[in-house]
């Protein structure tokens, strides 16, 4: 069988299990934030399937739990041109852990302006290189996300430290399903901190408290890339803000709002 972040859904739809390969970095009973935020997604394009998900907030509260945990959705608004919706994990007790609210806009049949339109060329798939995850081994020393990603690098990038520019592969999201193409981009765009750091984590954890996560199309193919920029504050405080694109070029922005603290 096929690696992915989470098992195949059983007689409740609503619960899931993830496998190890969605262990985070920090904690061996918690979740990387990126696979939970594509189970976040798509129950909002489920909530609201005629209009297009353009937009994801993600609040990280609480870690979200290695255990399990189940998806609850509600649609706040559903119009003719735009919508809203908001989908929250809770765990096995019932206590919430993250809330992501949608932003859903209706796609027009016909053309509105001319493909192509913007400033920011970015890098193709084929000049890049097979390189190393910019972080290393888990604190916890187990398998987790990191063992779930193929990472690739343009020329003149790597895993140091800075501004960094990088293309992601990760497996599939759920047994048995074929994740949408926004599903897909949540994993990479939940690891701008970690490509753009300022330290390595024996020095700093730097631990997004949420994920934006705008596409104004749909990526292509299964390699995304990431153009990220870090700026990380004395206070503690810090952002973490990537540009999304595929071979075709630019598909949105990811944000992160950071807690840094003094590792150990």
């Amino acid at each position: 069988m096929a690696a992915t972040f989470f098992g195949a859904l059983g007689a409740d739809p609503d619960w899931f299990v993830p496998t190890e390969l969605a262990r985070g970095p920090w904690d061996p009973d918690a979740c990387h934030a990126g696979p939970p935020t594509a189970v976040l997604v798509r129950a909002l394009e489920r909530a609201l399937p005629e209009l297009r998900l353009a937009r994801v907030a993600v609040d990280l509260g609480k870690p979200v739990p290695m255990a399990g945990f189940r998806v609850l959705t509600t649609v706040i608004r559903s119009g003719r041109a735009t919508g809203t919706s908001r989908a929250e994990i809770v765990d096995g007790d019932g206590s919430l852990r993250a809330t992501a609210t949608g932003m859903h806009v209706a796609a027009s049949p016909v053309d509105i302006v001319p493909s192509g339109h913007g400033p920011e060329a970015t890098p193709r798939l084929v000049d890049a290189a097979a390189g190393d995850f910019p972080i290393g081994p888990n604190v916890h020393g187990r398998t987790g996300f990191r063992d779930a990603v193929s990472v690739r690098y343009p020329p003149g990038e790597g895993p140091g430290l800075g501004p960094t520019t990088v293309w992601m592969r990760t497996v599939a999201l759920i047994a048995g399903e074929v994740p949408s193409p926004f599903q897909r981009s949540c994993p990479l765009a939940d690891c701008g901190n970690a490509f753009s750091r300022h330290a390595d984590p024996s020095e700093v954890q730097f631990v997004n408290t949420d994920l934006i996560i705008a596409l104004h199309r749909d990526p292509v193919g299964d390699w995304l890339g990431s153009r990220v920029s870090a700026h990380w504050q004395p206070t503690g405080v810090g952002l973490a803000d990537a540009l999304l694109f595929d071979d075709q070029g630019p598909v949105g922005r990811a944000l992160q709002t950071l807690l840094l603290r003094p590792a150990g």
